[in-house]
């Protein structure tokens, strides 16, 4: 829990500024661990891998013939995938820098892929509506399954051990439980553009079309607070937490970034937030570990590193 003296402000100092991608930055992605390095992917079709902390940029990975939407990285940090315009899900060999597999089948683009704990299980989901997930063990190149629950197409996913959230345009998040078969709809009636659950999986962070951002509680579906101000009508922006998941954070078409108290749902100072990009902030990710970092990524082709003033 937050201690009680309130949530941390957050990381509004910039620390450095990528600015290597030519056109809008889609995806910005932490290494797992220590998450020392940041991966990003966009519609200059490459990915390209950073250092955060001297705003290097280390390799740039190059195989997509379209945009990149998604990348999604291993435990390890080994590897990782990516998918974007192809249709088709790239995995990549992160020291070799070439790509291992390439698994196709989606009728249109690949607007997310994610890899579960382990790295052996991968789900994409598209916009021709359905979830693919592919055993990354299997020397065959056909899906294990395909969810083809969604009446449109599929913006977000989040992969556990049992557990598949995906969240459409259609205006719903499904969660499909694996061990026991079953599969839960919550109808949330706006296009649903990020869900990111909380570390112990009890509540759900979506973000929608209608320029909120709900907190869900996950076993009963039940909403447990709203958080507005910012503007989300249009583009994929994404919802996260922030540290110690205390406060709610999310980048918004004008270019600002918002941040909430977790429990009371207030615009944390300042209110309204500075326009820090020139574009719509498509990505907000906070740092996993370190209380006073995050990213951001935007159409303005830049990604940001934010750190308190030290």
């Amino acid at each position: 829990m937050a201690p009680s003296r309130g949530p941390q402000a957050l990381a509004r100092t910039l620390h450095t500024t990528l600015s290597n991608h030519r056109g809008p930055v889609h995806v910005v992605r932490y290494a797992k661990g220590t998450a020392k390095y940041v991966l990003s992917g966009g519609q200059d079709r490459a990915i390209r891998l950073w250092n955060p902390d001297l705003g290097t940029e280390i390799k740039k990975f190059e195989a997509h013939g379209y945009e990149v939407l998604s990348i999604s990285v291993s435990h390890d940090n080994t590897k990782f995938a990516s998918s974007g315009g192809d249709r088709s899900v790239f995995v990549w060999d992160v020291t070799a820098g070439v790509t291992t597999r390439r698994l196709s089948g989606h009728m249109g683009k690949v607007n997310v892929v994610e890899l579960n704990t382990d790295a052996t299980v991968l789900a994409s989901g598209s916009y021709d509506s359905t979830v693919r997930l592919w055993d990354l063990r299997a020397p065959a190149r056909a899906p294990i399954q395909v969810l083809e629950e969604a009446r449109d197409a599929v913006q977000t996913l989040h992969v556990d051990a049992t557990t598949i959230i995906a969240g459409s345009v259609d205006g719903h998040v499904r969660t499909y439980d694996l061990r026991k078969g079953e599969l839960r709809s919550d109808f949330i009636g706006q296009p649903v553009t990020s869900a990111v659950p909380s570390s112990d999986g009890t509540t759900l962070l979506v973000s929608t079309l209608d320029s909120h951002v709900r907190l869900f509680d996950t076993t009963s579906g039940k909403l447990l607070n709203a958080f507005t101000g910012h503007k989300h009508t249009s583009y994929r922006c994404r919802a996260c937490f922030g540290h110690a998941e205390a406060t709610v954070v999310c980048g918004d078409e004008d270019g600002a970034v918002w941040a909430w108290d977790l429990v009371d749902a207030t615009v944390l100072q300042p209110n309204p937030p500075p326009k820090v990009h020139d574009k719509v902030i498509t990505w907000t990710e906070h740092h996993p570990i370190d209380p006073g970092e995050m990213v951001t990524g935007s159409a303005d082709g830049t990604v940001k590193v934010w750190r308190h003033s030290s």
